[in-house]
C-alpha cells in the first residue's frame, strides 16, 4: 500500500478519536442533546473499510459510526441499493455497516437471503464490539462466530481483528473482488470493542464489565497500535504525530466554534438528504 494512502488512513482514525472525545466533552456541558453513542476504540473498522472503497462504491452506516437509527433499519436499505447498482448494471459495491445486535433481527436474515438470491454485490459489515447495550454476545446469541450466519444462505463469510486497521481493509477489498468479478454477497465479522459505554449514560466500568476488562482492551489501542507500525517502517515519525495532533485539534475545535455560532437549522432542513 502506498505510503499516502496509509498516512491517510491514520490521520482519519486519529481525527475520529479526537472528535468522539470533544463529543463526549460537549454531552458533558449539556451542549448536546439526546443519545450520544461514541465510536471510541473501534476507528479501525471504520477507516479500514472504507478505505478499501473505490470510488463510486455506496456506504451506509448505523447510528455509532460517527466515523462513517432503528438496529437493523439499514441492512434491507443496503439490500436495495445494491439490487439498484445491479439492475442498472453499474459498476459499484454497497458496504454496509452494522453492531453484532443487528444478527438478532429478522431484517437481517431477510436481506442475507435476498442479496445471496439475487447475486447482489453487497458485503455486510458486523462491527462485533461484543456487547448490545449490556448484554455480552454469549447471552444473546447462540452462535459466537457471527460470520457462521452466512452459512444458512451459502454466503462467502470473513473474520478479521477489527483492532487491526489493514486487516479489515483487506479483507473488505477481497469481498469487493468477489462482488465485481464474481457476483457474490460477503458477510465480515469484524471483532473489536469499545472503549467507553454504550451510549454515554452507560458508564464505562458499568456492571456488566469490569475495569480490568476495559484496561486489558485498550492496551490494544487501534490507533497505538497502527501508530507504533508505521514508525517502525520508517512511514510515520514523532515529529508528524505532533503535526497531525495539532492540525486535528485545530480541525475539531473549529467545527466546535461554527456549530456554537450557528442558528438552528430550519424545520425544512430535516429532510435535506433523505433518501429512504
Amino acid at each position: 500500500m502506498e505510503k499516502k494512502k496509509l498516512l491517510e488512513m491514520y490521520r482519519m482514525m486519529l481525527l475520529i478519536r479526537r472528535f468522539e472525545e470533544r463529543t463526549a466533552q460537549m454531552y458533558g456541558m449539556q451542549k448536546i442533546g439526546g443519545f450520544c453513542h461514541l465510536y471510541i476504540g473501534q476507528e479501525a473498522v471504520g477507516v479500514g473499510a472504507v478505505s478499501a472503497l473505490r470510488p463510486g462504491d455506496q456506504f451506509i452506516s448505523a447510528y455509532r459510526d460517527h466515523g462513517h437509527s432503528i438496529v437493523a433499519g439499514q441492512v434491507p436499505v443496503a439490500t436495495g441499493m445494491a439490487f439498484a447498482a445491479k439492475y442498472r448494471k453499474e459498476d459499484k459495491v454497497v458496504l454496509c455497516s452494522m453492531g453484532e445486535g443487528t444478527v438478532h433481527q429478522g431484517a437481517f436474515h431477510e436481506s442475507l437471503n435476498l442479496a445471496k438470491l439475487w447475486r447482489l454485490p453487497v458485503i455486510y459489515m458486523i462491527e462485533n464490539n461484543r456487547y448490545g447495550m449490556g448484554t455480552p454476545l454469549e447471552r444473546a446469541s447462540a452462535v459466537w462466530d457471527l460470520s457462521e450466519k452466512a452459512c444458512s444462505y451459502d454466503m462467502a463469510r470473513a473474520t478479521v481483528d477489527g483492532m487491526n486497521v489493514l486487516a479489515v481493509h483487506d479483507v473488505v477489498a477481497e469481498a469487493i473482488v468477489r462482488a465485481t468479478r464474481d457476483g457474490e454477497p460477503t458477510l465480515i465479522e469484524a471483532r473489536t470493542y469499545r472503549f467507553r459505554g454504550h451510549s454515554m449514560s452507560d458508564p464505562v466500568h458499568s456492571h456488566y464489565r469490569t475495569k480490568e476488562e476495559v484496561e486489558e482492551q485498550k492496551r490494544q489501542d487501534p490507533i497505538l497500535i497502527f501508530q507504533q507500525k508505521l514508525i517502525d517502517d520508517k512511514i510515520l515519525t514523532p515529529e508528524k504525530v505532533k503535526e497531525y495532533e495539532d492540525e486535528i485539534k485545530k480541525i475539531v475545535l473549529d467545527a466546535v466554534d461554527f456549530a456554537e455560532k450557528s442558528p438552528l437549522p430550519a424545520l425544512e432542513e430535516l429532510y435535506t438528504e433523505i433518501y429512504s
